[in-house]
């Protein structure tokens, strides 16, 4: 006879294999006396099996995320799991709450990563996640999107220099895959330093649903679940495209201030010295071009046409063959809604 599993106990509520509960983790209150928790949705399978924590709105105006785990809990495939899933839809309930990226003592949480019991309210914030949530994970997929006014083309940014993180990776299939360097403060890092491999998935724009973007959430983080073994792996008719790898990236800035007209999409290819936009004063006396620095796809943008010289305008991904990825990045976004609703 099969051991049967113990319970999930998170904050002292047990969850038995088979069931699945939501937890509110005590955060702090808010100076009117306002209790505000940070809620964690515990699917315990019924079977052994890797524990896999998902995390959006680290950054409270980052709300793509929080749809893709929604949508991710009500898939049907979830009933016959093996392992745990600790779903996080909302990190920074003060950034949420505010509509910010950031907390109300104006720092960033990812970069406050572990956090610590005594300090500031990222600190404190960052140190409930850590001890309550992440540490109990053996894998981690954050979700995020790109900053105020700025959009970027899904992407999985991880150490991929790991083998098992390269093939969660893969499995996750957004279009563009980065060998990410980790930064201090952030949960990439903290989680590295305690043996959790990271995805994190970058698309879209702040405070902005956008369909695409979420619905290749969705169906990247279920290829994740299935590279685990968290979920069965499912028969294709075609064999699946890999990503684009990138082992590095720049943004092109604005060589003058004035107004940015844009003339390349995000996923398409540009060559070096190739227009990716142009910048002119009101009157339009006079214009300066933005151009790409090396062959590459175009993984960025600023979404704001009024720019200041020194702006960030186009985050360029340098490949190999910028035709080839391309046409990659068009089939990858190219979503079959079939696979988001496919039988276990």
């Amino acid at each position: 006879m099969a051991r049967r599993r113990s319970p999930f106990v998170i904050s002292e509520q047990a969850v038995p294999p088979g069931e699945r509960r939501t937890v509110q983790l005590d955060v702090a209150q808010l100076y009117t006396h306002t209790p505000v928790g940070m809620p964690v949705h515990v699917v315990h399978g019924r079977r052994d099996g890797p524990t896999l924590c998902l995390s959006a709105a680290i950054h409270g105006d980052e709300i793509n995320g929080i749809e893709i785990i929604r949508r991710v809990l009500a898939l049907p495939q979830l009933r016959r799991m093996r392992g745990t899933l600790l779903a996080v839809p909302i990190v920074n309930v003060f950034g949420v709450l505010a509509q910010t990226r950031y907390l109300p003592d104006r720092r960033d949480l990812n970069r406050s990563f572990p956090g610590s019991a005594g300090g500031s309210l990222a600190a404190r914030l960052a140190h409930l996640f850590m001890s309550q949530v992440l540490e109990r994970a053996s894998h981690a997929i954050d979700l995020h999107t790109g900053t105020a006014h700025r959009t970027n083309l899904p992407q999985i940014r991880a150490n991929l220099d790991d083998p098992g993180t390269l093939d969660l990776a893969r499995a996750f299939s957004a279009p563009v895959i980065i060998n990410s360097d980790l930064r201090d403060g952030s949960l990439r890092h903290a989680a590295d330093e305690r043996g959790i491999p990271v995805l994190l998935y970058e698309a879209g724009e702040a405070l902005r649903f956008d369909e695409d973007c979420i619905r290749l959430g969705v169906r990247g983080i279920t290829g994740a679940m299935r590279e685990l073994g968290m979920l069965p792996r499912v028969k294709r008719k075609y064999p699946p495209r890999r990503p684009v790898q990138v082992e590095n990236t720049r943004w092109v800035r604005a060589e003058s201030s004035g107004i940015l007209r844009t003339t390349v999409q995000l996923g398409q290819r540009v060559r070096r010295g190739e227009q990716l936009g142009l910048i002119s004063d009101p009157f339009g006396d006079g214009e300066t071009q933005a151009l790409a620095a090396f062959d590459g796809i175009v993984i960025g943008r600023t979404n704001l046409p009024l720019v200041h010289e020194g702006d960030a305008l186009f985050h360029v991904a340098r490949v190999r063959h910028p035709d080839r990825a391309s046409e990659v990045v068009e089939e990858l976004a190219e979503l079959d809604a079939e696979e988001e609703d496919e039988p276990s």
